[in-house]
C-alpha cells in the first residue's frame, strides 16, 4: 500500500482558498487535511462549515476533516453533509468514544481518533478494531507551524504493534511538524499518511514539494 501525503489546508492562503484547492487537486496529495477548531478544545479558531463547503466545491479529492472541537457528535451528520470522507474525533473530546465511532460509521463516513502528544496509545485497545485511522499529533493541537515532539517515534511504534497484535488494517496518520527530515522515519516505524502544512504551503514550490514527499516515503 503506498503512503499518502494530505496538505493542511489550514496553512493554504484564505484569501486565495480556490486557487490553493487547485493546486493540491492538481499535485501528487492524496487528501486535503482540514482542521475544525472552535477556540474551546484549543486556543485557537480556524474556519468552519460554509469555509469547507467552499472547499468541497473544488476539491477533487477526499476530505480528511480533523475535529478539534468539543461536543463532535452533535456535528457528525453535518460534516458528512457537506463533504466530509474521513471525520477525526479526539479521543479527548468523546466521553463516549465507542458510540461517535459509530455514528461517523453510520453515516457512511471513515472513522478516526486523534490522540494529543501527552495521550498513550493504550486508550485504543478496546477500540482500535473499530478505527479506519489514528491521527497521532506529533504538536500539540490548535497552531501550525510548532516545532515535530520526538516521542512520537515511540508512539508510533507503540500503536503499530498495537494494530498487527489486534489484526487490523487501521492507518495510521501523523499530523504536525513533519517535514522531508522526518518523514522516512515516520514511514520507517509505521506511518502511512502524513499531514504537511507549512512545509507544502511555505514552499517556493508546493507542487514540487509535494512530489518529492511523496517520492520519499513510496
Amino acid at each position: 500500500m503506498s503512503k499518502l501525503v494530505a496538505p493542511s489546508v489550514l496553512a493554504a492562503d484564505f484569501a486565495n482558498i480556490q486557487r490553493d484547492v487547485e493546486m493540491i487537486n492538481s499535485s501528487d496529495a492524496d487528501w486535503f487535511h482540514i482542521d475544525i477548531m472552535d477556540g474551546v478544545f484549543v486556543p485557537n479558531i480556524s474556519f468552519g462549515m460554509p469555509v469547507m463547503q467552499a472547499i468541497k466545491k473544488h476539491a477533487t479529492k477526499p476530505l480528511d476533516v480533523h475535529l478539534m472541537i468539543v461536543n463532535p457528535d452533535q456535528y457528525i451528520k453535518t460534516f458528512k453533509e457537506i463533504g466530509a470522507d474521513i471525520l477525526t474525533v479526539h479521543y479527548e473530546a468523546c466521553t463516549h468514544l465507542h458510540r461517535t465511532i459509530q455514528s461517523i460509521k453510520a453515516e457512511g463516513m471513515q472513522a478516526g481518533v486523534a490522540l494529543n502528544p501527552h495521550t498513550p496509545i493504550s486508550v485504543l485497545e478496546d477500540i482500535i478494531q473499530d478505527l479506519d485511522l489514528v491521527c497521532i499529533m506529533s504538536v500539540n493541537p490548535g497552531f501550525g507551524g510548532q516545532s515535530f515532539i520526538e516521542n512520537t517515534y515511540t508512539k508510533v511504534q507503540q500503536l503499530k504493534n498495537l494494530i498487527t497484535f489486534k489484526g487490523c488494517d487501521t492507518k495510521i496518520e501523523i499530523d504536525g511538524g513533519v517535514t522531508s527530515k522526518n518523514a522516512n522515519n515516520l514511514i520507517e516505524v509505521g506511518a502511512d499518511v502524513l499531514v504537511a502544512g507549512s512545509f507544502v504551503f511555505g514552499a517556493e514550490d508546493p507542487i514540487q514539494t509535494v512530489k518529492e514527499l511523496k517520492e520519499l516515503i513510496n
